[in-house]
């Protein structure tokens, strides 16, 4: 298990559009792969792309489980999305509080507006193309992720900088 130092904000690499993956199979993509479910599961990460470890492709995986910051009620096993795209986003928004492991080591929250479902397209692991559609925990998941691939940061979206949070005071609004 190797577990990686998160990048952090400040860092070019987070503000660069990342590169396709063009081989599947190399030991290179393999390794980004484990790399990043080992970090994302050391931590209290729900999600976790390339560029946040510091490689700039695109590639990056989603868990929704149980952590310290958060219950979930929708849990999701885990997927590895590389050279994702998404292709519909529907128009209702919800506003909802998230965090990321390269601002401040996820110890700052911010509301943030996303689209409740979205449809996107990548290949898995195995380099099978497939097409999932996400809504709630899961979409604003994915959309966080994907953002990190484009180089944006969810503090690009913050909806309301008066409600930004520290996570102890995240820890004590009523469990999501």
């Amino acid at each position: 298990m190797i577990i990686k130092k998160i990048t952090q904000a400040g860092n070019p690499i987070l503000r660069k559009k990342a590169k396709l993956v063009t081989d599947l199979n190399s030991v290179t993509t393999k390794k980004i792969i484990r790399d990043l479910i080992d970090t994302m599961r050391s931590g209290v990460l729900i999600g976790l792309a390339a560029p946040q470890i510091g490689q700039g492709v695109q590639i990056f995986v989603t868990e929704i489980r149980e952590t310290v910051n958060r219950s979930v009620k929708d849990k999701d096993d885990l997927r590895v999305f590389i050279n994702p795209k998404i292709i519909n986003k529907s128009k209702k928004e919800t506003v909802g509080y998230e965090g990321c492991g390269s601002v401040g080591s996820a110890q700052i929250f911010g509301s943030v507006k996303r689209p409740n479902e979205v449809t996107i397209e990548a290949l898995n692991k195995k380099g099978e193309k497939f097409t999932l559609k996400a809504q709630s925990l899961l979409a604003r998941v994915i959309q966080h992720e994907f953002d990190h691939i484009n180089g944006v940061l969810f503090t690009d979206k913050i909806s309301d900088c008066k409600k930004i949070m520290s996570a102890e005071e995240y820890k004590k609004l009523p469990k999501h």
